[in-house]
């Protein structure tokens, strides 16, 4: 029985236009880069992501998305330029001091790489995407960049995993897997300075027209449409070993409502942070982060539906693994996306 309704779920949320057809991230506030390319290359280092999220578990069939993310600047100038730009022994590399010598950053490149593997039952979409993005500071403490990514997408029907109650067109029953590859766009805005950020993106930018009919993937029937997304948030500093960043996420898929994400994250030091998180509708999330060694991050979180889906799952559980490449100035945590 859960894996015929989830089957229902599928077909209904993901092939017609009025459904949200981008894996949803808990823990975007950590890799904002996953929804919008502007970020490309923000920081001083080589920035790698992996992450597995595992939604309604206790389904048959239930959403599950894992991906990969790298990207990295290219000729950017370092902010810390002298010996005592560097913070010294016992203080808070993120602490009051740090936040007042905050500078924009140089204009610079950066290059990047998404790969995105999103399965819900016999449905999946594997996408790629090279990144590319540009930033500018446009005030002594204020930045922005503009990015875009190109590549790929496919999307794939596991047919012999379809279950129907009703009879249904005997072509979706064909022992195999049918997909088509399609092009993939996507572009984005971000604003960034010492204390906030704004962004906005789309992804999916090209329209596409999909059918599973006849054992192959058509271009007629329903549709794959543009998602936009918007970020902003706010860093408050409580003393010098606490801050506290509270954000918001809007997703917009027409012609549904726009569904709001609200954040909130307390950060000790570079060192270990707690978030929370209420997505409107749906439910609740806890998160924890640790930073090891200036060198890996590590980030999980947990939801809990609020929603009918709680009768027959265990909750979500997302998460993610970081690396820091090439962290020559020792970076405990990320400059312009905390």
């Amino acid at each position: 029985m859960k894996k015929l309704m989830i089957v229902f779920f599928v077909m209904a949320a993901i092939i017609p236009t009025m459904a949200q057809q981008k894996p949803h991230y808990t823990q975007y506030i950590l890799n904002q880069y996953i929804l919008n390319p502007a970020l490309t290359g923000i920081e001083n280092y080589t920035d790698i992501k992996l992450s597995h999220r595992q939604q309604w578990t206790g389904i048959d069939g239930a959403p599950v998305t894992t991906y990969f993310t790298v990207h990295t600047p290219l000729g950017k100038k370092d902010y810390k330029t002298t010996p005592t730009s560097f913070s010294m022994n016992g203080e808070n590399p993120r602490g009051e001091r740090y936040w007042e010598e905050y500078t924009a950053a140089e204009p610079h490149h950066g290059i990047g790489l998404q790969v995105i593997n999103d399965k819900t039952g016999p449905l999946g979409m594997f996408s790629a995407y090279a990144t590319y993005a540009y930033h500018l500071g446009l005030s002594p403490r204020t930045s922005i960049a503009a990015g875009f990514g190109a590549g790929f997408s496919r999307l794939s029907l596991q047919t012999d995993k379809l279950q129907f109650a009703v009879p249904v067109d005997p072509a979706v029953y064909t022992s195999g897997t049918i997909g088509k590859w399609k092009p993939d766009v996507s572009a984005g805005l971000y604003l960034y300075s010492a204390d906030y950020f704004v962004g906005v993106s789309a992804q999916q930018i090209i329209p596409q027209k999909v059918d599973f009919v006849d054992n192959t993937v058509k271009q007629t029937g329903g549709r794959l449409v543009p998602h936009v997304f918007a970020t902003a948030g706010y860093r408050f500093l409580l003393n010098e070993d606490f801050n506290v960043i509270p954000s918001v996420l809007v997703k917009y898929i027409n012609p549904l409502p726009a569904q709001i994400d609200v954040n909130g994250k307390v950060q000790y030091r570079d060192f270990l942070w707690l978030g929370a998180s209420y997505r409107m509708k749906y439910g609740f999330a806890g998160m924890v982060g640790l930073n090891i060694s200036n060198t890996v991050h590590v980030g999980y979180s947990y939801d809990y539906s609020t929603t009918i889906l709680n009768n027959y799952s265990h909750g979500t559980h997302e998460l993610l693994l970081g690396f820091i490449i090439g962290n020559k100035y020792d970076d405990g945590c990320p400059r312009n996306v905390w």
